[in-house]
């Protein structure tokens, strides 16, 4: 093991990404390893007004103008967050970063996977996670655990989070991301992603 590493958390909503963010971070600390956590959209004062509009706004937001407003939330989370913490030696583990992108508007929204990712690359600069790892929900089991009090993207209609759940699948495959089946406990789930996080780092 050497070096700062960025692990990215992924999957559809209510798939449980915080709650495992969290957990691993602690075993990480338990190495005697510094990590620091984040999230998109919103981690920086930016990113937080990019959210409110995103997730919450009144007005309908056109595809390309919420692949844009990702896409800049994430150039601001990179600029803020990820490459300061990375540049520091500091691990950093993140709920979401381009995958969601890829996945959402790419698939989700039809706009096209080769597109969205050119235009993420402007915004990263180039970084890219060194692990990503899915957490992969039925969207009839991700609609049970959300419930009522869906922000925007939640509320979507059910073909939507259907491509957006197939898209994340069919991206895992094709890139090497790593599935892990989130219809089971938190423990069992903390269980599999510290298996793989031990295996690809090297801890």
């Amino acid at each position: 093991m050497s070096g700062p590493r960025f692990i990215v958390l992924e999957g559809g909503d209510a798939t449980g990404k915080s709650t495992q963010v969290e957990r691993l971070a602690a075993r990480l600390r338990e190495r005697d390893l510094q990590v620091v956590t984040s999230f998109e959209p919103g981690a920086t004062p930016l990113g937080r007004r990019v959210r409110e509009l995103l997730l919450h706004g009144e007005d309908a937001v056109d595809p390309i103008a919420e692949a844009l407003l990702m896409a800049a939330d994430r150039a601001q989370h990179v600029a803020e967050v990820v490459r300061p913490t990375l540049a520091s030696g500091a691990w950093l583990v993140s709920d979401r970063f381009v995958p969601s992108s890829l996945a959402y508007q790419g698939v989700g929204r039809g706009l096209g996977v080769a597109e969205v990712e050119q235009l993420n690359q402007l915004a990263t600069a180039g970084i890219e996670p060194d692990l990503v790892i899915v957490l992969d929900l039925s969207p009839d089991a991700a609609r049970t655990r959300i419930g009522t009090g869906r922000d925007r993207l939640e509320g979507e209609h059910d073909a939507f989070a259907l491509a957006v759940h197939e898209g994340y699948r069919d991206l895992a495959r094709a890139r090497g991301w790593v599935l892990v089946d989130a219809d089971r406990s938190p423990d069992e789930v903390a269980d599999e992603i510290w298996s793989v996080v031990c295996d690809r780092c090297d801890l």
